[in-house]
């Protein structure tokens, strides 16, 4: 998924930006409010993580401006409060999940994976498209009874194929929700990606196709 973290602590930016990543997840990151507002419909982000207490308006204001202007993107807030009354608030202004400081890293790998998996559609762990099967839970892929070894890149582009199997998916789209804005990359590393996928898929797996000048379609059938 394509991922926006907004958190002033630069530690645990950073913490949180390596895990995602290290995940298979593009993670852009800003320190402020006002730069989350900007951004967020800009870019197609399938989750924002919102810390509460920002330097310049709080996560709660954000999260209101967002939801005042149609913004549907889930939002998983993070506090270092424990006050009922603020979790209740957030959940209340459009919040989809709420974790409080410290976490374990699994813990919120797991939350993000299930609110992925509501984007999609499709709240089960497995997502299955003709003899592919995505265990999105486990990060498990595999064509009938052979494993994929895949690269989290690779994950990521057949994810958001899967999602949309059947479906042309174009070439910004997949740029943009596999690769963050800060991430150095290639002009023909979607393509590197693909012709990868392609090959592991092999002839008993779906296949992807190209539908020339606009994008790319993981056959259903």
């Amino acid at each position: 998924m394509r991922i926006l973290i907004v958190e002033d602590d630069a530690a645990l930016a950073r913490s949180l930006t390596a895990l995602l990543r290290g995940a298979g997840h593009a993670v852009d990151h800003v320190a402020r409010g006002k730069d989350a507002l900007m951004v967020v419909g800009e870019e197609p982000y399938a989750l924002v993580i919102l810390d509460v207490g920002l330097p310049d308006i709080d996560g709660f204001a954000v999260l209101q401006a967002l939801r005042r202007r149609g913004e549907r993107v889930p939002v998983l807030m993070l506090t270092a409060r424990d006050a009922l009354d603020d979790r209740i608030r957030g959940l209340d202004l459009g919040a989809d999940d709420y974790l409080r400081k410290p976490f374990a890293p699994a813990e919120l790998e797991a939350r993000i994976r299930a609110l992925g998996r509501r984007r999609g559609g499709d709240p089960t762990p497995e997502l299955i498209v003709g003899t592919l099967v995505l265990d999105r839970s486990a990060g498990m892929a595999r064509v009938g009874s052979r494993a994929l070894d895949l690269r989290r890149r690779e994950w990521a582009v057949l994810d958001a194929l899967a999602i949309r199997a059947g479906q042309i998916v174009t070439r910004e789209t997949l740029q943009a929700e596999v690769f963050g804005y800060d991430e150095p990359v290639g002009p023909n590393a979607l393509e590197v990606n693909i012709t990868r996928l392609r090959g592991k898929l092999g002839p008993d797996g779906p296949a992807i196709r190209t539908v020339r000048g606009v994008g790319y379609l993981l056959d259903a059938r």
